[in-house]
């Protein structure tokens, strides 16, 4: 089971970054059984960050690369020079770099889609690649199946996708094409409420924000999955859904969830605009809302 965490920026309370913090940040992961940080992705909101920022962070986090324990930097950008700018300077510092496809004027085609990917993997051709599947914010629906098989035979370090879309039919054939080809094709699904989901599709690795928070109950539901006790899986999942739904009440997810980290006994510190920051009393009220809800302590992520 590979989950990989989307992690934040933690921030001192000026909003300038706390590198300081990474450190304990990796150990609390690890901790966890987390495999991997994904960094500078949109739970690290990377469109709010410079681009100095973002590879003072990719640097922060290459200490924590062990064996078991990978680093996949997101190095997306609108400018073109600005990714292939990030993707040299992770060589040496990641295991992998992910991007975004450009979300302000957007690519009209998949060949265009695959040449803007090619022109950022070959600027670090010792990495393996990555898509970032999120059409949800980058306005680029393009089907993963057909583009997986274009970038496969383009993009010599081409390695997979980060899935964060809810078309099932989509990821389930991007799985079949990985088996039919028998590759070393990684697919990340990134939608943390369908985890469950995924699994009966064959998903066998995850990057999500939520594995910062809730690692040992997304572990009981792949293993209540296997045990084919299915009913528990699903009610399991129910609480996660809750737990993104009780923080999203608050005014969005991305600034409560970084905040409830100090519940965790790491703190984050607050969120830039546009994302909202919680008080104290804030995460009194959730974390009561969360008991009320069923989760309970030994469902969240603990700190060592």
């Amino acid at each position: 089971m590979n989950l990989i965490a989307a992690t934040y920026a933690p921030m001192h309370s000026d909003l300038s970054l706390n590198l300081d913090a990474v450190r304990e940040y990796g150990d609390f992961l690890k901790f966890n059984n987390i495999k991997g940080s994904f960094i500078n992705g949109s739970t690290g909101d990377f469109t709010s960050l410079s681009t100095n920022e973002r590879k003072d962070i990719a640097e922060a986090w290459s200490a924590q690369r062990i064996p078991g324990f990978q680093v996949i930097n997101h190095v997306g950008h609108t400018s073109l020079l600005e990714a292939v700018d990030l993707a040299k300077h992770s060589v040496g510092l990641a295991d992998g770099v992910a991007v975004i496809a450009p979300y302000y004027f957007k690519v009209r085609t998949l060949d265009k889609l695959v040449e803007y990917c090619k022109e950022v993997a070959t600027a670090a051709p010792e990495l393996p690649f990555y898509y970032y599947h999120i059409p949800v914010l980058s306005g680029t629906h393009f089907n993963m199946r057909d583009f997986i098989e274009m970038a496969s035979d383009q993009i010599p370090n081409f390695r997979g996708v980060k899935f964060t879309h809810n078309d099932f039919v989509d990821f389930q054939q991007c799985v079949q094409y990985k088996h039919r080809k028998d590759s070393d094709l990684e697919l990340f699904f990134g939608i943390d409420e369908m985890f469950v989901n995924s699994i009966a599709l064959g998903g066998y690795g995850w990057v999500g924000s939520t594995y910062n928070h809730l690692a040992p109950l997304y572990h009981e539901i792949y293993k209540s999955f296997n045990e084919q006790q299915y009913e528990r899986a699903n009610f399991l999942q129910n609480l996660a859904v809750q737990f993104v739904q009780i923080l999203d009440g608050y005014g969005g997810f991305n600034g409560a969830g970084k905040s409830f980290m100090k519940i965790l006994g790491i703190d984050c510190g607050p969120s830039r605009f546009p994302h909202l920051t919680l008080s104290d009393a804030d995460l009194k009220r959730a974390q009561i809302a969360m008991e009320q809800s069923g989760l309970n302590f030994h469902m969240l992520s603990i700190n060592h």
